[in-house]
């Protein structure tokens, strides 16, 4: 498996999730995480672990991915939540896929550990989401993916312009028409950390917004 890669973690407020995240980063992948806005301490949390941080000012989860895909300088790049929900050792395979040319971009399909992990709300807004994306392009998938593994370039190329919670499906859709191979595995997905909030699955009001978002990112 190639190492080339850096993992994007885009944080706002997620110091006290980045101790036990970046433990479990494989070694040799390095870490880039994106600054979104945090009166925590998250950045200086993560330098102070050894990660590079670039802070993003604009506000959006897009735009905090942006602006790790522009900052990275390696061959690959992973995108990863980072409140401490998904594992960053479970990367391996799907790194694989895109570094072998089994797939141009490797997704992570969250498979909860115990119920109520992931709110009704936001399994309601995962499902219908993912069943209108299948019925506008024919991709299908069983989950938004908050995991994405691709060559930097080919994600820079796609011309992604969504700032906020539509990214993820405006990255799915325009790689469908791009035509690329996607491919999709199962990511174990655990309660957030501790002492963190979600902006998205925390809320009826997230949801609301993320599905606002989907709309509007729909090319």
């Amino acid at each position: 498996m190639s190492l080339d890669c850096e993992l994007i973690l885009p944080c706002r407020n997620e110091a006290l999730a980045l101790p036990a995240l970046l433990a479990a980063v494989p070694s040799g992948m390095k870490v880039l995480v994106v600054d979104n806005g945090s009166t925590d301490g998250t950045a200086e949390v993560a330098r102070g672990l050894g990660a590079r941080v670039v802070v993003e000012h604009q506000p959006g989860y897009g735009a905090a991915v942006q602006a790790g895909i522009r900052a990275a300088a390696a061959r690959y790049v992973a995108v990863m939540d980072g409140d401490g929900s998904l594992d960053p050792a479970e990367l391996a395979p799907l790194l694989d896929d895109v570094a072998q040319g089994r797939a141009t971009m490797a997704v992570g399909r969250r498979r909860p550990v115990a119920r109520g992990v992931i709110g009704v709300h936001a399994r309601l807004f995962n499902a219908a989401a993912a069943w209108w994306i299948g019925r506008r392009t024919g991709l299908r998938l069983h989950d938004i993916p908050s995991v994405r593994v691709t060559r930097r370039t080919d994600l820079m190329a796609l011309g992604v312009q969504d700032l906020r919670f539509g990214y993820p499906v405006e990255v799915l859709v325009r790689a469908h028409r791009a035509g690329w191979s996607v491919v999709e595995h199962d990511m174990t997905y655990r309660a957030r950390a501790a002492g963190t909030t979600s902006k998205v699955s925390g809320s009826l009001r997230g949801s609301a917004k993320a599905a606002h978002d989907l709309v509007k990112s729909l090319p």
